[in-house]
């Protein structure tokens, strides 16, 4: 859905690096035979509107997902099973964790359906918690349920540029946008800058060194300098 002038190779980096820290696999269980997911009727979905956009903290990461009325929730999910098969059957079932790992790493997904259940499994759930950082630019209700639908089916799949954020603020909000791939992005900038001071502090002792000689007064800060600014790194 987005686009970006990032050069290729920092994107794939980007995109390994969130590949390790970004994506938590699914609770222990999910569709591998352990604890089922919570029942039928374990959240309250009075309060939930159609169009509302739900947002389920996880411990790395947050997903998101738009609520269609009747205990469905559409929501982008990694899942490998749709460039093997059309069998609605099998792609409706419960996402694995081998399913979403491999769809990770393959860029394959879908916009899928689930329950309210089977979307937050067993966490809790926030509420147009977005609106207050898009303020009047929140579509109706209704709009943004029809463009869910609309969307459902397989789809590409990017840590950078199209995932589970992108898809709801995209349909709530008109502008496929992800806050945390930027936060995290922004992160690796500031470790990268923070790694090329160290370097750069480091080849200046050296040099001080060469010219020098060693001497307490050139080998100390050449030691101590980038180490201190590593460890505030």
């Amino acid at each position: 859905i987005m686009k970006n002038p990032v050069p290729q190779a920092a994107s794939l980096l980007l995109e390994k690096l969130l590949l390790l820290v970004h994506v938590r696999p699914l609770p222990e269980g999910s569709g591998s035979g352990g604890e089922p997911p919570p029942a039928p009727g374990y959240y309250d979905t009075s309060c939930f509107k159609r169009g509302d956009l739900l947002e389920v903290p996880r411990t790395l990461f947050i997903h998101f997902g738009i609520y269609l009325g009747e205990n469905r929730v559409a929501h982008l999910m990694p899942d490998i099973l749709p460039a093997f098969t059309g069998d609605r059957r099998q792609i409706e079932q419960v996402v694995t964790n081998k399913r979403l790992i491999l769809g990770v790493i393959t860029k394959t997904a879908s916009i899928r359906v689930d329950t309210v259940e089977d979307f937050a499994y067993g966490g809790s759930i926030l509420v147009n918690h977005m609106d207050r950082l898009f303020q009047d630019q929140v579509l109706g209700s209704e709009e943004a349920a029809r463009r869910a639908e609309k969307l459902v089916g397989a789809t590409a799949y990017s840590l950078l540029w199209n995932n589970c954020e992108h898809f709801v603020t995209y349909c709530r909000y008109g502008a496929p946008v992800s806050f945390q791939t930027d936060k995290f992005c922004e992160t690796v900038k500031m470790i990268i800058r923070d790694q090329r001071s160290v370097l750069a502090s480091a080849l200046v002792g050296l040099a001080s060194i060469v010219c020098l000689g060693l001497a307490p007064s050139t080998t100390l800060p050449t030691i101590l300098i980038p180490f201190f600014l590593w460890m505030a790194g």
